[in-house]
């Protein structure tokens, strides 16, 4: 019999209200890559957790190489040779990349920290995986991918022999992929153990030896990788046939919706300009898709659309939008005007009264006509003093009339740079954010409160400041069955609890639900399963065939091709290429994206896109 490294004999956890491991066996062999294949929910992060000491089992057995091991907490793991690099990232933001890589395993001499000891072999490794990151940057300046390579590295320091890599090239750009894989290859030649959690078929079936299928908890079975395909795992995983490559219309381009015109957008937190005098549009019926590594721009770009952002310069016009907040507050403002002016005209009139009678009883020898002359001028004396007379006259007269107020247009083009995010939510514009932790979801509200984060103050959810619990309970029901939101106890479930794959449905459900007129879609089907890209896929084009325009930042560029009507190239914060995605290939946009080739300005805004220069 094959000897194994690791064995995971019968196990089972159970949360309340959910089975997330029903009686599962696997086993991984030495210098082999074993890949686990499931839906969201799953079970897949649950057991990789209790092989690694976050969880530990109601029932079943660890062993290490033939030997039962009880790993009570991930230092067991650390002293078995057990590392991983977790889907949400462990690491400490206020610290540098560095001192989050040796936390734990600090190289010291004479009880002093030495991290220098330790920095040439961390450049080796950087320098080996093709890891560009730097050392003493601090984790919450990093973008999401260079944070995914410090955890990386963070195993690979600590000369783990069996490595857990739970959705690695969730945030990784297809070239760093291509790298994450071969140096996952190199490290199987080496002699290390790998098992290797991935929703994306293509990377199981290129680089693992072996996979195994989990469903609601079970496991289906372990299958010889080569002696299957895409088609049979997403079979199985999902339970029917997956539509693999999405069929669509032909757009039906309507009016342009949104408009963004040489706009600049500084990073205070890099002290430089990330987006340079970018311009481009998005009509109605059309998915734009941004693409290009990560790092350029992109995301600075969607900060500013979206109000995360502030704008250096430049213009951000959304067509057609909602003004009904804006005419509200006018509305409001001519009422507290109107309020001010009768109240000064009051004042004024009562002021005026008590300086006639003042004047009558002190000067009742003079004639009646000097008397109320003298009290006119000390009335218009006192209101010219204090200015009244102007403020209350200006007041008035820069008033539109209430009618003008009433009788504006509920529908027009807003311009957004000056706007609160919430302005801009009202106004029509959906926003699926990139990092669903930091930008998506209070991790420490319930499912029901995230789902109607943006909707809680509408008349639907409240009355006189108080929140209905009933009508936000029937909603998040309707979204959490529309959207297949799975979780312990429903729309009660505090959304920490929650897998990440259901976190991000969560996220989409209700940035979807809204039917805006722009939807802005960054990475929105990172970290889910081929059952659930599938059905976000049809969500999003569903809003673009309502006639809605979808703006969407991808670093798939499967997914780029897949779903868009009009492609745009960002590298170094410019808009390099505007492209078909029926007449270029991945490999043309790759020399693009890499800045190796660029079109000139006015091919870019050629004519037809209504973009003014």
């Amino acid at each position: 019999m094959e000897e194994y490294v690791i064995e995971l004999s019968h196990i089972s956890k159970s949360f309340p209200g959910i089975k997330a491991n029903d009686d599962i066996s696997i086993n991984l062999k030495k210098g082999e890559i074993h890949a686990l294949l499931g839906e969201n929910g799953a079970g897949k992060s649950t057991l990789m957790s209790i092989l690694f000491g976050l969880y530990e089992p109601d029932s079943g057995k660890i062993l290490l190489n033939g030997k039962e091991v009880k790993i009570k907490n991930p230092n067991d793991a650390t002293k078995y040779g057990i590392g991983m690099v977790h889907q949400h990232f462990k690491l400490v933001e206020c610290y540098s990349a560095l001192q989050n890589i040796i936390l734990g395993f600090e190289p010291t001499k004479f009880g002093f920290l030495r991290p220098k000891i330790v920095r040439k072999s961390l450049e080796d490794l950087c320098t080996k995986y093709h890891f560009d990151i730097d050392l003493d940057e601090k984790i919450e300046n990093m973008t999401v991918g260079a944070q995914q390579k410090v955890e990386i590295l963070k195993m690979l320091y600590r000369k783990n022999d069996i490595l857990i890599f739970d959705e690695p090239t969730a945030v990784l750009t297809p070239q760093e992929i291509d790298n994450l894989l071969q140096s996952m290859r190199d490290l199987a030649k080496e002699g290390k153990s790998i098992l290797f959690i991935s929703h994306k078929l293509n990377e199981i079936l290129s680089v693992s030896d072996r996979v195994s299928v989990l469903q609601r908890g079970k496991c289906l079975g372990t299958f010889n990788t080569k002696d299957t395909d895409a088609k049979m795992l997403s079979n199985l995983m999902v339970g029917r046939d997956v539509e693999l490559t999405i069929q669509k219309e032909e757009p039906k381009n309507g009016k342009e919706i949104l408009l963004v015109k040489n706009l600049s957008v500084f990073n205070n937190e890099k002290k430089k300009e990330t987006v340079h005098n970018v311009s481009f549009n998005v009509r109605e019926g059309e998915i734009v898709c941004i693409a290009g590594i990560e790092g350029n721009g992109q995301n600075d770009l969607i900060y500013a659309l979206t109000g995360l952002e502030k704008v250096k310069n430049g213009e951000i016009i959304l067509r057609n939008a909602n003004c009904k907040d804006y005419i509200n507050k006018l509305q409001t403002e001519y009422k507290e005007n109107w309020y001010t002016k009768v109240k000064h005209n009051i004042n004024t009139f009562i002021t005026y009264i008590g300086y006639r009678l003042c004047g009558f009883f002190n000067y009742i020898g003079f004639e009646i006509q000097n008397c109320y002359q003298y009290i006119k001028n000390s009335v218009i004396n006192l209101f010219k003093k204090e200015n009244k007379i102007e403020v209350v006259w200006n007041q008035w007269t820069k008033l539109p009339k209430f009618n003008e107020v009433k009788n504006q247009p509920l529908i027009g083009d807003i311009h957004l740079e000056q706007l609160t995010i919430r302005q801009r939510n009202i106004r029509g514009i959906s926003h699926i954010p990139e990092d669903r932790h930091k930008h998506g979801l209070v991790l420490d509200f319930n499912l029901r409160d995230n789902l109607v984060l943006n909707k809680y103050f509408e008349k639907k959810f409240q009355f006189a400041g108080f929140i209905k619990n009933k009508d936000r309970e029937s909603y998040a029901r309707e979204l959490i069955e529309k959207y297949d939101i799975r979780s312990g106890k429903h729309e009660k479930s505090i959304v920490r609890s929650m897998s990440g794959g259901n976190q991000q449905k969560a996220i989409i459900a209700r940035e979807l639900d809204k039917n805006a007129p722009l939807l802005i879609a960054v990475q929105p089907t990172r970290g889910l399963d081929v059952g659930a890209i599938e059905a976000i896929h049809h969500h999003i084009l569903d809003s673009r065939d309502k006639g809605n325009g979808v703006l969407l930042v991808s670093l798939e560029l499967e997914e780029v091709m897949n779903l868009a009507d009009r492609i745009l190239v960002m590298y170094n914060g410019d808009i390099v290429g505007q492209f078909d995605p029926k007449k270029v290939t991945t490999n043309e946009l790759g020399l693009y994206m890499s800045g190796a080739k660029r079109q000139d300005v006015n091919a870019i805004l050629k004519e037809g896109e209504k973009v003014d220069e």
